[in-house]
């Protein structure tokens, strides 16, 4: 769970909570983080096995095949943080967030 906004009411500050959704991350996979939608883009940070992730929007971008079949979605996960959706079991084979930007 996570802090959404504060909002004040009668002088109490009140934290408003939203829960975000996650999605695995295929199983025995350190996943790569970028910092775009491709394999062009530099390694921020690698995922550890078992890990889940957000998905805040999606892009477009190099084709990658992997687990869960080929794609050229990629799944931003943080700010500046990308992960090819190859790799995460979304349930779909296409979009499931809104495109970036």
């Amino acid at each position: 769970m996570s802090v959404d906004h504060a909002e004040e009411a009668d002088g109490v500050e009140v934290a408003a909570a939203a829960t975000i959704q996650t999605y695995p991350v295929a199983p025995g996979v350190r996943l790569n983080v970028r910092s775009g939608p491709g394999t062009n883009f530099t390694i921020v940070r690698v995922l550890p096995e078992g890990s889940h992730v957000p998905i805040f929007c999606q892009s477009p971008g190099t084709t990658v095949t992997g687990p869960y079949g080929t794609s050229k979605i990629w799944d931003n996960i943080d700010d500046g943080e990308y992960v090819s959706d190859a790799y995460v079991l979304t349930g779909s084979d296409g979009y499931v967030a809104s495109r970036c930007g």
